[in-house]
């Protein structure tokens, strides 16, 4: 029986960028690209890609200060560089080359973030991706949490003879599980292939499904090659594709149930009607998100 490949939807070239505080430089894929909106890759409401970029030498480190976050968590990916996350739930970390940081903002947490201290001073490449992933009406005022992901920790299946690795960040692949816990159904993934080795992937054909293509060239089920920096958005017809690195290559896949609930967005806020936006700014303002000193 021959197999039926997932359709390609669009491949979006990096949007222009802009600046989110004074240390990251970030595309916006989505829900900035009209093809996707708020909805075409639920449950991932956002996708920031801090693409690779020269940091020059600072002693006093940039980045985002204080601010708050309420109904959804954030997934933040390092590839170069080295980022210190403090919040007011009193966690604290540094997310160096290759690990994660999944923050559950929930009911309600302040947070910053700024290039790690000795990173900042001696500068280099600098290269990550931060997720939004939404919560369920029924999770969206859950208690923070904070779960911190180290490279040497992941679950890692190796391919044809470790010519290529897929690092599982949350989901399962070929029998192994991801060490992120999530509140619906989500599979995260760095793929690591070396020029000419393959990886083959199949999803249910509801579940919305991306990937951006971190560095290197790439082609999807025999198509036209396709270069770094570029998001791929599936459509729903399909589950398996197969990647092929044609240069050595990083992938992240991303592919999730998604929420069937509304969207009502504003800032830093990601709730399900805009009575609760209100309702986040009211506790914001009234401290219920605790303090977290800038």
């Amino acid at each position: 029986m021959s197999i039926k490949y997932k359709n390609i939807d669009a491949i979006l070239p990096p949007p222009a960028p802009h600046m989110v505080g004074d240390g990251f430089r970030v595309h916006n894929f989505f829900p900035s690209y009209s093809k996707i909106g708020m909805q075409g890759m639920s449950p991932f409401f956002l996708m920031d890609y801090n693409s690779k970029v020269i940091i020059p030498p600072s002693d006093i480190p940039k980045g985002v200060g204080v601010h708050p976050h309420r109904g959804f968590e954030t997934v933040t990916i390092a590839y170069h560089g080295k980022v210190a996350h403090n919040d007011s739930a009193g966690n604290s970390g540094v997310i160096g080359e290759g690990d994660v940081q999944w923050m559950t903002a929930g009911a309600g947490v302040l947070h910053k973030e700024y290039h790690e201290k000795e990173f900042s001073k001696k500068g280099g490449p600098f290269q990550m991706v931060q997720l939004w992933v939404n919560l369920p009406a029924k999770h969206k005022m859950t208690s923070p949490k904070y779960q911190g992901i180290e490279n040497k920790s992941m679950s890692k299946y190796q391919i044809d003879n470790k010519k290529g690795v897929v690092e599982i960040i949350a989901g399962s692949y070929k029998g192994l599980n991801g060490s992120a816990t999530s509140f619906t159904p989500v599979n995260l993934f760095n793929v690591k292939l070396t020029a000419g080795t393959s990886a083959d992937f199949s999803f249910k054909e509801s579940f919305n499904t991306g990937l951006l293509i971190i560095e290197g060239e790439i082609k999807i089920n025999d198509l036209k090659s396709m270069e770094e920096d570029n998001f791929v958005l599936f459509g729903h017809e399909g589950e398996t594709f197969i990647i092929e690195a044609l240069k050595d290559s990083i992938v992240l896949v991303l592919s999730g149930e998604p929420i069937n609930e509304p969207v009502a967005s504003y800032g830093p806020f990601l709730m399900n009607t805009q009575a609760e936006i209100q309702e986040a700014f009211d506790d914001y303002y009234s401290g219920k998100f605790g303090y977290l000193d800038d």
